[in-house]
């Protein structure tokens, strides 16, 4: 979170303020190959930079203590509607005031609103986990990825360094360098014995939060691959031992390199076994494609004639079908692609006033941010045909860091009004991004709001309340950021 106060320990992660609070980078959640920065984003971080060097100087602080500040957030989105502008995407920008980007004041009142945060896609490697027990002596997973080095590390240990990206630093960055109030843990598609996380050890990460005191701030989802053997099975303990909150697949992926439909025998195995076991939120990995070997699964055909057939149902379109490579347009029924495949299937099979089908933003918004006339255009889509009640808040950290910076850029984010004239988008009002951010996902996941409100006084929001004034962010990220480390994360991390 952004504060106005800093201390000398603040120094100790950034010593010389070179990292923007808001991360534009080349960083993938290990799903997709990473995208390249292009140049206009080069220009968008070099005029941060520059604004947050001026803009220290005149404030009289340090480029670190501005930087950790609301007002070096505010510098830094200001910069980027610069470099977006420049280059003619003007469809959405940060709605943020000049002034804001000097004064403390206003820039505070400018991101912390009273939103309550529920991050739906979570993510953390375990670093003494089972699946490093199948590889070689010599191997060092992960080893590549940017943020797997700090102070956790030895020299003794050629794998220590696996614990800086490990559960400590995943409730740091998460609920204490961000406003999120509750995530979903969630998984990456794998064999039975290759996940990075087990369901063993995200139970383990959620009693982290509860020792704290916590009010289940961490709920975590059990991954089935019904066309691997073993999972349908397996989903009666995930029910029963585990106390899963909704259960999480990926169409597109299988142990042979097949995927599966929500309509075929596989599918509908798997739903009649969520709706036996009471769990009836399915969260389905939609869009960034792994490949062309399964492209077809990774569309969203499947998903209006499931939902109309299920009503009792709900399917959690994680990433909303969008692609990484593909820039987004207006809605476009014709094109079976990206965002645009959920849409279409909800709308042509009449499944969007039935109301169980949701389409989640993890990675989506991430990649959105690179690209203002994309974001316009997608989330416009999204508000206008499915409605503000069904799009919902995830982010896929911890590979991107802290999800801090992606709040913030949220918060601020408008439609243009060309855009809204021409295309009939809304403009985004707080009360749409307080939906999205947790309030749409809250009834989903069994939260009332006098859970909510408990949430404001138990021991982690007294942790926050104590951290906020020394407040020290890496403003790093974890996943791969080249195409290097992006097989490296292949090869070792079990998919």
């Amino acid at each position: 979170m952004a504060s106005d106060q800093s201390t000398d320990t603040a120094a100790d992660r950034d010593p010389q303020g070179l990292r923007l609070p808001i991360k534009l980078d080349s960083a993938s959640n290990g799903e997709y190959v990473p995208q390249a920065l292009q140049k206009h984003h080069h220009v968008a971080n070099r005029l941060a930079h520059e604004h947050a060097t001026r803009h220290a100087r005149r404030t009289g602080v340090g480029r670190r203590r501005f930087l950790v500040s609301a007002a070096g957030s505010a510098t830094t989105l200001l910069a980027f509607n610069a470099a977006y502008a420049s280059v003619g995407k003007t469809g959405g920008f940060y709605d943020i005031a000049p002034d804001a980007a000097l004064d403390v004041a206003e820039a505070k009142a400018t991101f912390e609103k009273s939103s309550f945060v529920l991050d739906v896609q979570g993510h953390f490697v375990n670093p003494e986990g089972a699946w490093l027990n199948g590889l070689p002596e010599e191997a060092t997973p992960l080893r590549g990825l940017p943020k797997a080095s700090c102070d956790l590390g030895s020299a003794a240990d050629n794998r220590s360094y696996l614990n800086c990206i490990g559960p400590d630093e995943f409730v740091k960055d998460v609920f204490l360098d961000s406003e999120t109030d509750l995530m979903v843990l969630s998984f990456v598609p794998s064999t039975r014995e290759g996940e990075p996380l087990t369901i063993e050890e995200a139970h383990a990460t959620r009693d982290i939060i509860e020792r704290l005191d916590g009010t289940d701030r961490l709920l975590i989802h059990g991954r089935v691959n019904p066309n691997q053997d073993g999972d349908l099975e397996g989903m009666d303990e995930l029910a029963e031992r585990w106390r899963v909150s909704a259960w999480k697949t990926y169409t597109q992926w299988g142990p042979q390199g097949h995927g599966f439909s929500f309509m075929d025998d596989t599918g509908q195995a798997f739903i009649e076994k969520a709706r036996k076991l009471g769990i009836k939120n399915i969260c389905v990995h939609k869009g960034l494609p792994f490949g062309p070997q399964s492209y077809e699964h990774s569309l969203c055909d499947d998903i209006g004639p499931a939902a109309r057939q299920n009503p009792d149902i709900n399917f959690l379109i994680y990433h909303s079908g969008y692609v990484a490579e593909q820039a987004e347009g207006p809605y476009d029924p014709s094109r079976n692609e990206g965002i645009d495949s959920l849409i279409k299937s909800v709308v042509e099979n009449d499944v969007v006033e039935q109301g169980n089908v949701y389409a989640e933003l993890g990675s989506t918004w991430r990649l959105l941010m690179r690209d203002p006339d994309s974001a316009a255009h997608s989330l416009g889509k999204l508000f206008k045909y499915m409605g503000a009640d069904k799009v919902l808040w995830g982010t896929d950290s911890i590979w991107y860091g802290s999800p801090q910076d992606q709040i913030e850029a949220f918060r601020t984010f408008q439609i243009s009004q060309e855009f809204q004239e021409k295309y009939g988008y809304p403009a985004i009002t707080d009360g749409m991004r307080a939906k999205v951010f947790g309030l749409n996902a809250a009834p989903l996941y069994g939260f009332s709001e006098a859970d909510l409100a408990r949430l404001r006084k138990d021991k982690v929001n007294e942790e926050r309340l104590a951290y906020a004034p020394v407040a020290d962010p890496s403003y790093r990220t974890y996943g791969p950021k080249n195409r290097r480390e992006f097989m490296n994360l292949l090869r070792w991390g079990g998919q």
